[in-house]
């Protein structure tokens, strides 16, 4: 999405640890350009119009306040919310947001849907195509470098992604710079 206008940005409403696009058709608009956040009270929208709020998720929120796409604000007098604040309110919600952020934002930016994977038991969903569309072909974990990780917990995750027929994937963001090594497993029967 191209940087907008201050005039342009979608207008949005930083509540406890959720944003809120108030109006329908932008938050409609961001939806479907993107698949960015859930339509209030609709599970698996089915078009991409809705006359419900968004709710986007404070990791979605950073990604298009970084890209020029929203303005976040809270508050009875409407103050502006600055990306620094934004990032501080997501690491006191993500452990390792940093890390995590990294991931979502290579995800994103290879043109993939990525939603919160917490009902995989993982951090990401991934889609290619959107929810909705398609089932999400791939579950993403992220881990750093230095994080331990066990062969049980290789086979967990891998026995969950099979049951609901999705790839299992780690991702490492490289510290100091902006790159991700995804490990992805195949599993198959002997």
């Amino acid at each position: 999405m191209p940087k907008k206008s201050e005039a342009e940005k979608i207008k949005v409403e930083l509540l406890e640890n959720f944003l809120v696009v108030w109006d329908s058709t932008e938050g409609s608009h961001l939806y479907k350009n993107g698949y960015y956040g859930k339509p209030l009270g609709i599970a698996k929208p089915k078009i991409p119009e809705f006359n419900v709020p968004l709710i986007l998720d404070l990791m979605e929120g950073v990604y298009l306040a970084e890209k020029g796409v929203v303005t976040i604000f809270e508050g009875p007098k409407k103050t502006k919310v600055g990306l620094a604040k934004l990032k501080q309110k997501a690491k006191q919600l993500y452990d390792e947001f940093d890390e995590k952020y990294a991931v979502y934002k290579d995800l994103r930016e290879s043109s993939l849907i990525v939603t919160p994977g917490i009902k995989f038991g993982c951090d990401f969903a991934v889609y290619k195509y959107g929810p909705g569309v398609e089932h999400a072909p791939y579950m993403v974990s992220v881990k750093t470098s230095k994080s331990d990780i066990s062969a049980t917990e290789i086979v967990k995750a891998g026995r969950l992604a099979t049951t609901v027929r999705k790839r299992f994937i780690i991702a490492v963001p490289e510290s100091g710079d902006e790159k991700v090594k995804y490990l992805i497993f195949k599993w198959f029967k002997a």
